[in-house]
């Protein structure tokens, strides 16, 4: 056969250029002619037939464990025809275990010939050097290896499967139905497991055979194989969770109790609290093998069965919520009555939690929900998550086995879990949690209407007609819909379990969606009238707070002013009152503010003095701080990113968190406290500048290169604006030059003052320069994007502040000289420099000014701190009449300020940049005198101190002293405001 080489008899039937007959005369001839007499060879023609061959358990176990990761597999077989006509070969393998199947007789080359290799890889869709080949001949292996093709000779199917596991790193064994490897993020202590294990009676000379099941993304669950005893393991998720959520505890004892009362449920074995074992809470459950249907149109049964197993799964509902609570145990396990209010309120709190973006149908449905809430409830059992694919089914009958993921239950209103087992009829078919059937005909699919399913339910429970099940079908839509955000907001955090986790969350915004159409399509009544929130006056604390920014547990004097402050057009329909605390905020944004706050606390303070240990010890000043990347990344796990995008340059709520200007600015209050705080929310400029730039004005292109990469922090950028050589504050006098050539621009010009040029991260500045100086003034002017890598760009230097070079990001001076750029980053088009500059420069002057005051503040509880420690003749600092006065000035000076601010974002919220032109002037002028009047006065007081590094004071003093120049020097400003004031006069010519 060997001998016979590619010619020979042996290699024509394996290319199908020879039926197996053909094979067995060409063959014998060839034999007989060798040897001299007549050789007989259909005794091993015979011994071919191996169609009826077993396969090898162990491949065909790694092979199932490898589809459950989702990796390609194929069959390369050299094989043959064993018919004559030449239509069917030899292949005693499931063929759907495998994605691509290669056949030699079919293809017309066998191994070692290249082409089946090539053939294959082009079949998979993959790369060589990203496939791996086992066989047993090594000239085969070979031929593979010249692709690139990784390789392992097969000398036993336990071998193979072994060295594959040390490539692949995922084990391939153990397979069970349904479950995958165990991810790293979502790892066992082992070690501790098998000791519980033991401690329960169970010994095993062998580990367990841990699996994670994809089904449950929200308690991770296990299968666990130990001691010849199968069971499934559910745990807390890993990680800093929302309150009260995924209470194992409690699903282990809704479980034990109500299987007392022949609910079937899976047998329970034990509960551990101990932590210390595995990270959390766990539960142990003996496994059951039965049927899973996740496709609600039940495809997998016969017509004849798809009713009978929905109605199955109807009567143990029913029989769920005739358990006799006090019987078995639970009446105690949850509040009784009012469920439907208790569960919005608890929903709506912990969607705001887990909030990463604005949804309008969410807020249209948590104002509806309030007012059609029902007024008389039973109280049962109730699952909180009863669906079709929670429901285990005998394999071979339509019996329910067992009703699995109990983490929602508690005691409520049973008609709750009537409309989630009906979830799906109100879903699309592209749904990804479950197959929806809104657009499907039920009549075809011989599965029950709603109308029948709930007639039947009412039957088995004896109860009335359900009159108001638009209510609870729109309430279990955002109940949903807050759930999935959850799972969206844990997924991109890295704490999820499912790898469809983060799909299935981003379509809370759908769900929302069509629980508002059912909620505005209602023909219900409300059933209560809900008013709008008053400030309690009978606060029992009498402690009297000046500041507009009052914690929590002192009295709100004044949280909003009710009515806009001027007179405009264009009001913006996301503006309500004039919050001047953060008592007068939504909810939403003052756990936000919260949450900010904290965070800084926690990762950002620990940040300035690293960051100063580090330069001293003679670090790389121009490095980036690695803990700085670790905390940037926490931050946008939390959902703390992006926070500066104000909701009128970003209505869809695209890119930015949907706040307004004046939401936004407390927020920016707190970062102002600390230098490195703004970048660690993604908040800082001139990037925010940027990116509101990118967002108002940007092509999509321009969006997709610069943008996304910027809302993502993994790029930082520049604005090109100041020159050395004209007074800059007059944008009508920059002279670098953008001249276009075709479909390039060349750019010419020398800029300074260019903050974060420095930055080893700063991948694009947006250049501003003329394009046509024959035009009028304002459209000489042009904005282009200006990649930092292209050739003639060059950083001379890094400027400093009094001493401060502010590294990493520095303020340089950079050369532009002959660099050619794409014609398409022009933005907005030519001329429209001038227009764009005066568009981005309204936020960003608040975000400026909002941190100055953040920096105030700092400034004087330093102060306030320093004067109560120090003692000077004879007395402390802080009895001494002169720091009195300049505490009470600083004070003064500061709530002055902010209200001002607060103004010129409320009114750019209201009417927008133009009509709050005036505030927006004022503010820049105020904020960084303010910031500097109450610095110096904090430095004064500290003496020789204030003037180091040891505290923070230089710094914010350098910092809001630039804050003059920024964004237009004190005088520009002053000059428009004087305009502004005399124009009022109808007599002035200025």
């Amino acid at each position: 056969i060997v001998n016979g080489g590619m010619d020979g008899p042996w290699s024509l039937l394996e290319t199908g250029h020879l039926t197996l007959k053909q094979f067995t005369h060409s063959f014998g001839e060839e034999l007989s002619r060798q040897v001299g007499r007549k050789i007989d060879v259909s005794p091993l023609v015979a011994k071919l037939d191996l169609s009826n061959s077993p396969s090898s358990p162990a491949i065909i176990e790694a092979i199932k464990c490898m589809k459950a990761e989702g990796l390609k597999i194929a069959l390369l077989t050299n094989n043959w025809f064993i018919d004559e006509l030449k239509t069917e070969t030899l292949l005693p393998l499931d063929k759907s275990l495998f994605d691509v199947v290669i056949e030699s007789c079919v293809l017309g080359f066998r191994k070692p010939h290249q082409n089946i290799y090539i053939k294959c890889i082009e079949e998979l869709k993959v790369n060589g050097t990203d496939a791996v080949f086992l066989d047993d001949l090594g000239e085969n292996l070979k031929a593979a290896r010249t692709l690139g093709i990784r390789t392992i000779k097969v000398t036993s199917p336990e071998q193979g499967v072994a060295d594959l596991e040390q490539i692949l790193g995922i084990p391939l064994k153990g397979f069970v139905p349904g479950t995958t490897s165990v991810p790293k993020h979502l790892s066992l202590n082992t070690n501790n497991l098998e000791k519980y294990l033991n401690q329960l009676g169970l010994q095993d000379s062998t580990p367990p055979n841990i699996r994670v099941f994809e089904h449950g993304q929200s308690n991770p669950t296990y299968f666990v194989s130990y001691a010849g005893r199968k069971m499934v393991l559910r745990k807390k998720p890993p990680g800093k969770l929302l309150p009260s959520a995924h209470a194992v505890d409690r699903e282990y004892l809704v479980m034990s109790a109500v299987q007392k009362a022949g609910v079937p449920v899976p047998n329970m074995v034990a509960f551990c609290s101990d932590e210390s074992v595995i990270g959390t809470q766990f539960y142990l459950m003996d496994y059951l093998s039965g049927s899973i249907f996740k496709d609600t149109r039940l495809n997998e049964l016969p017509n004849t069965s798809r009713r009978p197993a929905i109605m199955a799964m109807i009567n143990v509902l029913a029989q769920i919520h005739a358990v006799d609570i006090d019987k078995v145990g639970l009446s105690n396990y949850g509040k009784k009555g009012q469920f439907a209010e208790r569960n919005f309120k608890r929903w709506s709190h912990q969607y705001e939690l887990s909030k990463t973006h604005e949804i309008p149908s969410m807020t249209k449905l948590m104002e509806w929900i309030p007012r059609h809430l029902p007024q008389n409830e039973r109280v049962t059992v109730v699952h909180g998550d009863f669906r079709l694919d929670n429901i285990m089914y005998h394999s071979e009958s339509l019996e329910v086995i067992a009703v699995i993921d109990w983490e929602l239950s508690t005691l409520g209103d049973p008609i709750t879990d009537l409309a989630t087992c009906l979830l799906a009829y109100y879903l699309p078919l592209t749904c990804p949690m479950m197959a929806g059937l809104a657009d499907q005909d039920i009549s075809l699919l011989d599965i029950p209407t709603v109308d029948e399913i709930i007639s039947e339910y009412c039957r088995l429970s004896n109860i009335p007609a359900i009159e108001n099940w638009d209510f609870y079908i729109s309430f279990v839509l955002f109940r949903t819909a807050a759930i999935l955000q959850g799972v969206y907001k844990r997924n991109i955090s890295g704490q999820g379990s499912s790898s469809i986790g983060r799909m299935v969350g981003e379509f809370a915004e759908k769900m929302a969606d069509i629980g508002w159409n059912i909620a505005s399509n209602s023909k219900l009544k409300p059933t209560r009238v809900i008013s709008g929130s008053q400030t309690s006056a009978n606060d029992s604390n009498n402690t009297r707070q000046y500041s507009t920014l009052t914690p929590r547990h002192q009295q709100v004097i004044m949280s909003a002013i009710a009515q806009p402050l001027s007179s405009g057009s264009n009001q913006s329909n996301h503006v309500g009152k004039m919050a001047v605390s953060v008592q007068g905020l939504s909810p939403k944004v003052q756990n936000l503010h919260k949450q900010v706050k904290e965070f800084i606390e926690k990762y950002v303070v620990p940040l300035e003095e690293l960051h100063k240990k580090r330069l001293a010890a003679g670090h790389n000043r121009w490095e980036i701080l690695p803990e700085l990347e670790e905390a940037k990344a926490k931050a946008k796990a939390a959902g703390l990113w992006n926070l500066f995008l104000p909701v009128d340059s970003d209505p869809g709520v695209i890119y930015g968190a949907g706040l307004t200007n004046l939401e936004y600015a407390f927020l920016c209050e707190e970062m102002g406290k600390y230098m490195q705080a703004p970048e660690v929310f993604n908040c800082n400029a001139p990037d925010t500048g940027n990116m509101e730039t990118l967002t108002r004005y940007g092509s999509e292109e321009q969006k997709e290169k610069w943008l996304r990469p910027l809302l993502d922090g993994k790029i930082r950028s520049c604005f090109g604006m100041t020159e050395p050589a004209v007074a800059s504050s007059d944008a009508t006098n920059i002279e670098s030059s953008i001249r276009r050539e075709g479909d390039h621009y060349i750019v010419n010009g020398r800029k300074w003052w260019t903050s974060g040029a420095l930055d080893p991260r700063c991948k694009i500045c947006v250049f501003m320069g003329k394009t046509d100086t024959a035009e009028v003034t304002h459209r000489q002017q042009s904005m282009l994007l200006v990649p930092m890598d292209s050739p003639g760009v060059t950083v001379l230097r890094p400027l400093t502040v009094f001493g401060y070079d502010h590294a990493p990001e520095g303020h340089g001076e950079v050369i532009f000289e002959n660099v050619k750029v794409p014609a398409s980053n022009i933005l907005l088009g030519e001329g429209r420099g001038f227009e764009i500059a005066q568009g981005r420069l309204g936020p960003g002057r608040i975000h400026h000014c909002m941190r100055l005051i953040g920096s105030a503040e700092r400034a004087l509880d330093l102060m306030v701190d320093r004067t109560l420690k120090r003692t000077a003749f004879g007395k402390p600092l802080a009895a001494q009449g002169s720091i009195q006065e300049d505490v009470a000035k600083s004070r003064i000076e500061i709530e002055q300020c902010r209200l001002l601010v607060l103004k010129a974002a409320y009114m750019m919220d209201l009417y927008g940049n133009k009509v709050a032109a005036p505030e927006i002037a004022m503010i820049k002028v105020a904020a960084p005198n303010m910031a500097l009047a109450v610095i110096d006065r904090s430095i004064q007081a500290h003496g020789g101190a204030g003037l180091h590094d040891d505290l923070p004071l230089a710094n914010l003093f350098a910092n809001a002293r630039t804050l003059r120049f920024a964004d237009g020097p004190d005088q520009v400003h002053m000059r428009a405001v004087a305009k502004m004031e005399y124009a009022k006069s109808n007599r002035s010519k200025l």
